[in-house]
């Protein structure tokens, strides 16, 4: 039996990647400046943030239609018995419901899994299954790694401000971080698919070497652990300084990521963090 993989847009996984790993990518949306643009292909990060800069209104994101992804279940049903389907987690966005509105046309031959995850946590889940997939594992067999995976992995980052959260409804739990002090910078998680509060702390080096020292906490528990590192635009000199201070520990190493537009309108510029995840459960 041969599985096909299906992700979203927000798994920030790079068109390269989703090539060389046979992963089919359905995109999500940001409205902006009046108009609808396709996640990685019709807009970039850095022409959202200077679009703000100059004045223009918030964006929004909207997930893709049934019909969309049942048009990619169709296409990867001609050379695949199977498919999965794996996407941000469900707390963040309706594309998981979506995905599994038009999962009910195919008679059982398309799984839907919600990653409770969002960014390279949802990306690693789909290069996971892309590689059991092509192993030879059951759909069973690969659900089921995603799950307990899922339990075990965690996701530490920071942001340069709270509002894009707040604007856009994605802050959780961490809303009481608003209104904190001067230079009080959030660490910010995901829990049970929700942006959550994970603590704060005074100014840029202190968030920095929060992020090293949790990563390496997470690697010292995991030995083998899968690290890959993101930011958003802005962000690049916070990337390297995080990245340098990891020198020393050792880890299965995933790379750097840029985020894309739709997980970029709800994080802001400067953002940076890193997704960890256990080499296996």
């Amino acid at each position: 039996m041969t599985i096909a993989i299906v992700t979203d847009s927000t798994s920030d996984l790079s068109p390269e990647l989703c090539a060389q790993h046979g992963i089919r990518s359905v995109p999500l949306y940001v409205l902006f400046d009046g108009k609808m643009h396709k996640d990685g292909i019709d807009l970039k990060p850095a022409e959202l943030f200077a679009g703000l800069k100059a004045g223009k209104k918030t964006p929004s994101t909207s997930q893709p239609s049934p019909a969309e992804f049942a048009e990619v279940y169709r296409e990867a049903l001609e050379t695949a018995d199977e498919v999965l389907s794996v996407h941000i987690s469900g707390q963040l966005s309706g594309t998981v419901g979506s995905a599994r509105l038009a999962a009910q046309d195919f008679g059982g031959r398309v799984t839907v899994v919600d990653s409770h995850l969002v960014t390279l946590g949802l990306g690693m889940q789909a290069l996971r299954a892309a590689q059991r997939a092509r192993e030879g594992r059951s759909m069973a067999e690969i659900v089921s790694e995603l799950e307990r995976v899922a339990a075990q992995a965690d996701i530490r980052f920071t942001v340069d401000t709270l509002d894009f959260l707040r604007i856009n409804g994605r802050i959780g739990g961490a809303a009481a971080l608003l209104g904190g002090l001067l230079n009080i910078k959030p660490i910010l998680t995901v829990r049970a698919g929700r942006v959550e509060s994970a603590g704060r702390v005074r100014g840029h080096k202190k968030a920095m070497q929060d992020i090293i020292g949790h990563v390496g906490k997470y690697v010292a528990a995991h030995p083998g652990a899968r690290v890959a590192l993101l930011c958003t635009v802005g962000g690049e000199g916070y990337l390297q300084e995080v990245r340098a201070g990891l020198s020393g520990l050792t880890f299965e190493d995933m790379g750097d990521h840029p985020i894309g537009a739709v997980v970029a309108t709800h994080t802001g510029p400067g953002t940076v963090g890193a997704i960890l995840e256990p080499l296996s459960a």
